[in-house]
């Protein structure tokens, strides 16, 4: 049965009505070359039990992550996620709540995403936060773009190359369309190059961006690239790892006016690459030009406590005009596992979990440095990921680590050209003192 549902008959009325005789009328300008002639070349249909049978064949010749200690990094980190996470998340009242448009219907929605802002307004000591963007790559780019908004005029972007690449690929694609000015600052021993930074501020610079910790792992002196750009006159926006907040200062304590973040790393999944979670947060300054929809507590005319978007500034609700973004939601149930996560965890395990993952880093690299021929890249801080000289090509390492079900890490090569014997290592919490004495044997072994 094909998946068409309309019949000969109207097929023919509506290729009347378009004024063509036949559907291949429609595709002439498709070649005959590659044209599915016939249909798909297909084996004969199996039964549900032989199909099951043939796709678990087909899934066992895969090798699962599980099996192998992996040092991976790059923006999606392999934490613990509490049982609980999933548990909550399973109930059938989060897959089916009504839109949160309608707040006589979605109380429980509401509450759970302004619960969501309040705790990364406490995390970040932002003054607000959104109900959460697609991921960190969207929610750096919007930050860009609030930052234009709020800064008429002055029409040019800098990003720190400590930004992760795919993030500045996805602002450099918005830049091009828009007729926006982005331009890259170099680093310097692995951080931001601040002598560089400050020559290339100006009058027409609107925002500075930079990661903290940046994509090499290294630790960047916030608060000097935050005071060189409100110098200028420029706004400061940083891009932060949420589980490092446990240790090293917040965005808000070092004067940054947005912060935005991937947050995966709090109660989800790697999962393939997605789907994630855009943390956004900014100055209540900004408050108005920010992107998406903020919940808000009120009170209604009983008195009794409830829940309202007070904030939704999408060209559905307004003149596109006055549209601050085109996204038009929020990941509800990945911000909600965020939430579960911090909540199961609280307080004194947030910083613990923080702890581990920099204590454990620390001791992977200093093992390294003294018993392999595989050197630290950048003698400078850093949280829980470093990078690697390596003294053969990184993705031979990979490659034949891989064999031993060991992940070392990410080639750097991938991201920038000629970075060949780079490789980027991250440690989480999750990974054993075991683990990480077999990964450095096998490094020596190299």
């Amino acid at each position: 049965m094909g998946y068409v549902p309309h019949t000969d008959p109207q097929i023919a009325e509506m290729l009347k009505a378009i004024g063509v005789e036949k559907f291949d009328d429609l595709i002439k300008a498709i070649p005959k070359d590659v044209r599915l002639e016939g249909g798909l070349d297909l084996p004969p249909g199996l039964s549900e039990l032989e199909v099951t049978a043939r796709i678990q064949e087909m899934a066992e010749k895969n090798r699962r992550g599980i099996e192998s200690a992996g040092f991976l990094g790059g923006g999606s980190y392999d934490h613990f996620i509490p049982a609980g996470v999933a548990a909550i998340l399973s109930r059938s009242e989060w897959y089916t709540a009504y839109t949160p448009y309608q707040p006589e219907v979605s109380q429980g929605t509401l509450q759970a995403i302004y619960e969501f802002q309040s705790v990364i307004c406490d995390i970040t000591a932002m003054d607000v936060a959104n109900a959460s963007l697609y991921d960190g790559a969207t929610a750096i780019t919007e930050a860009m773009l609030l930052a234009l908004r709020a800064q008429r005029n002055r029409p040019r972007v800098l990003v720190s190359e400590g930004v992760h690449p795919h993030y500045v690929k996805l602002m450099q694609t918005y830049a091009e369309t828009s007729g926006i000015e982005l331009e890259r600052v170099p680093l310097k021993d692995g951080r931001t190059n601040i002598d560089t930074l400050k020559q290339r501020l100006d009058d027409n610079t609107a925002v500075f961006h930079f990661a903290q910790p940046n994509f090499f792992g290294v630790l960047e002196e916030a608060p000097s690239l935050v005071e060189a750009a409100h110098a200028s006159g420029a706004l400061a926006g940083v891009s932060f790892y949420p589980v490092s907040l446990g240790m090293i200062a917040p965005p808000g304590d070092y004067g940054a006016d947005i912060a935005t973040a991937e947050g995966q790393c709090l109660g989800n999944p790697v999962g393939f690459g997605g789907p994630y979670l855009g943390i956004f947060t900014a100055r209540e300054k900004l408050l108005r030009q920010m992107p998406g929809r903020i919940s808000g507590a009120t009170v209604d005319r009983e008195g009794k406590r409830g829940f309202v978007l007070t904030l939704q500034t999408r060209e559905q609700h307004i003149r596109r005009g006055k549209a601050t973004s085109n996204i038009c939601t929020n990941q509800g149930l990945n911000a909600l596992a965020a939430l579960v996560h911090l909540a199961l965890i609280g307080k004194e395990g947030f910083r613990r979990t923080s702890e581990l993952c920099y204590h454990k880093a620390h001791y992977l690299r200093d093992q390294i440095a003294t018993k392999t021929k595989f050197e630290p890249a950048f003698d400078q801080p850093f949280f829980n990921e470093f990078t690697l000289k390596t003294p053969i090509p990184a993705s031979e390492a990979i490659n034949r680590l891989a064999e031993k079900k060991l992940l070392p890490g990410i080639r750097l090569d991938r991201f920038y050209p000629g970075m060949d014997n780079m490789l980027l290592v991250a440690v989480t919490e999750k990974r054993t003192r075991e683990e990480m004495d077999r990964l450095v044997k096998e490094l020596a072994a190299l």
